[in-house]
């Protein structure tokens, strides 16, 4: 790999540098420069560097360069896989060929996105599909397994992302056999992590980032002792998952799948399946139960407390206890007899571990909660605090670190982030968007009479939209903080305007933005999912609205047991969680509008609260700076003037 040099990256990325004739439009940033300098200083001193590069600093390239010249050996965690891919279908290759490196890159992806040839192999022996359509995906999977080279089933589009084909085709760390497998020369992930172990780039997903730090089990313990240096891009996302991978959680599909693979085991041995079948049969009516119990008594998350506090619920935990301790006998009396038997007995063993740690009382340290999601639910025991862990990690691999992301700091200050990940003697550097927002966006702050819990609050906000809608021609984002509100609005714009709504629900969100781009002129409501991650550059979106400022639910098991603790520590749950969580979510969504240097649009944060409330300095002070205004008239304008121009150009393009 080509040797590192103190103005490298500079020059690489400077006036005169090879990017010039590679790609269209590309001019030295200073904000690129000076991120591109940051990230090899840190490669090549070591310790941590937090950077927030404002939306078109070009940060992919700015640690690309530095990184595939430094000669390290590094690990770079994208914040979803369709960024994962990107990167590494699109980027690197880029990359790599203007610098002219000698670099061998490798993507990893968690075992759920690669085929299991012996659990599709399994599933076709065993004849029992979940819907009619599952009949022709599994064997559309097994037609396509004969031509894939890597397995990854999540960009091969063999099936749908919704398919009930997918847990029958791949595995988890649960149910994978490991070297006990008979297919385990020809595994796709064991494959996958051969060539990771040989690159000298790769690239993975937080998911799996902190997955694999959680478990060090057949995983990324093969792959992370030997990184010199990591790169967290999207590292916004990584408190939450740190916390989520470090948590330890029972779900009603991990019961399920081990009461299905007892069962497949056990069909394939003479006799086996009568020593088991009552158990398992007890142990799925005991799951029906509970799962009925608490889709009859509680919301879609809440607090341990809450969830014992129903007795049809603790009678169902308790049966459903009972139920698998006693599939522990019948698995007994087949030990030895296949290897995925004694598999499904050690996943029992671990189940078992989970109740009796979700029936102790939670530790100072960790919060008991339950969560319900489509027809599954989880039982969740979460740490509330990831930096100590996570420093933990950092210091058993010695390596440098870099996180990075358009949205970490609040007002200025990065000790929020910080602080969460105990990132305490990092480096940090925040560098505004180069974009010219001044003059090419509008701040909305609409006056609306009353406060966002008001029943009233969603008809007086739609009913002051509509002109807006009307001049912008729709090419809106209308983003949402509940559910509620989001299905209120579709209800009301339904009739009020003529352009094509897309609201989330209606389809998968991928196939709702392609619609939504081609239709030129579609207003798209969406809640969570579409505050981040949403590329639509240019015409097709001018108007982002955001209906309240997006505090965490009140609810919020985890956000309570956190503001509790800080209480107890003399802090300030509002100021030091609540506001600077809302604060960076805030600035995601924001940052939908303008994603490229001729894209112009309006923001309209509609929440009255920025004004009657003190803490809304904060949240003006985060956002890009952009002229403000509070009148309606000064918004149609702006789209006006855009209408305008666009009619001039045509006259002005011959000269």
């Amino acid at each position: 790999m080509r040797e590192a040099g103190p103005e490298n990256t500079a020059g690489l990325l400077g006036e005169g540098g090879p990017f010039g004739g590679v790609l269209p439009g590309f001019r030295p940033r200073r904000e690129q420069l000076e991120l591109g300098r940051a990230v090899e200083a840190t490669l090549a001193a070591g310790g941590a560097l937090v950077a927030e590069a404002g939306t078109g600093t070009g940060k992919t390239l700015a640690y690309l360069v530095p990184v595939l010249t430094s000669g390290l050996r590094t690990i770079i965690s994208t914040g979803t896989k369709t960024l994962q891919d990107q990167l590494f279908f699109r980027d690197l290759p880029l990359v790599v060929e203007t610098l002219g490196v000698d670099v061998d890159v490798a993507l990893l992806k968690g075992r759920a996105n690669y085929l299991c040839l012996h659990r599709m192999e399994q599933s076709r022996r065993e004849g029992e599909y979940p819907t009619r359509e599952a009949i022709g995906e599994l064997e559309a999977v097994r037609n396509w397994s004969s031509r894939t080279r890597d397995g990854d089933l999540s960009v091969a589009n063999v099936i749908p992302d919704d398919s009930a084909v997918w847990p029958m085709v791949t595995s988890t760390n649960d149910n994978c056999l490991g070297s006990k497998c008979p297919d385990y020369e020809d595994c796709h992930v064991l494959r996958a992590r051969r060539r990771a172990q040989a690159a000298d780039v790769v690239v993975v997903n937080h998911h799996l980032l902190f997955a694999d730090m959680a478990v060090k089990r057949g995983g990324f313990g093969e792959v992370l002792p030997g990184a010199e240096a990591f790169v967290v891009d999207e590292a916004h996302q990584a408190p939450e998952l740190a916390s989520r991978f470090f948590s330890a959680s029972l779900t009603r599909r991990r019961v399920a799948d081990l009461l299905r693979d007892i069962q497949a085991e056990a069909a394939e041995l003479g006799g086996a399946l009568g020593t088991v079948r009552a158990e398992v049969e007890a142990c799925h009516q005991a799951l029906r139960e509970l799962q009925a119990a608490m889709a009859e008594h509680l919301g879609e998350r809440g607090s341990w407390n809450e969830l014992v506090s129903h007795e049809a619920i603790r009678a169902g935990l308790q049966r459903l206890d009972q139920a698998v301790a006693e599939l522990g006998p019948p698995l007994g009396a087949l030990e030895g007899r296949s290897r995925g038997l004694d598999a499904c007995s050690d996943r029992r063993a671990e189940l078992q571990t989970l109740f009796d740690q979700l029936d102790s009382a939670s530790g100072p340290g960790t919060v008991r909660w339950f969560e319900q999601r489509g027809r599954g639910f989880g039982l969740h025991i979460t740490p509330l605090d990831v930096s100590e862990v996570f420093q933990h990690y950092r210091d058993e691999l010695d390596a440098a670190w870099v996180f990075t992301s358009a949205t970490l700091a609040v007002g200025g200050d990065f000790s929020h982030f910080t602080r969460e990940m105990g990132l305490d003697d990092a480096e940090t550097l925040l560098l505004d968007s180069p974009f010219d927002y001044p003059n090419n966006a509008l701040l909305w702050l609409p006056e609306i009479g009353v406060e966002p819990r008001d029943p009233d609050y969603i008809p007086q906000l739609m009913a002051l939209l509509v002109p807006v809608l009307e001049a912008s021609r729709g090419r809106a984002f209308l983003l949402f903080t509940a559910h509620r509100s989001l299905r209120a609005a579709a209800a009301l714009l339904e009739d009020a305007v003529d352009f094509p709504l897309f609201v989330q629900g209606q389809a998968p969100r991928s196939l709702l933005l392609e619609r939504f781009r081609n239709s030129g002129n579609g207003i798209l409501l969406g809640t969570a999912s579409f505050w981040e991650g949403v590329d639509v550059i240019g015409d097709a979106l001018s108007l982002v609205v955001i209906d309240k400022l997006p505090f965490a639910a009140p609810d919020d098991p985890v956000m309570d047991a956190l503001g509790e603790r800080l209480r107890t520590e003399g802090g300030n749950p509002f100021m030091q969680l609540a506001l600077p969580q809302a604060v960076i979510t805030l600035k995601q969504g924001a940052g939908r509008l303008i994603r490229d240097v001729e894209d112009r649009g309006v923001l309209a944060v509609c929440d009255p609260r920025l004004h009657s409330r003190g803490y809304g300095a904060v949240f003006l002070d985060s956002l890009p700076p952009m002229r403000r205004t509070r009148e309606v008239a000064a918004v149609i304008d702006f789209f006006s003037q855009e209408v305008a121009s666009v009619d001039r150009e045509p006259d002005a393009a011959p000269a």
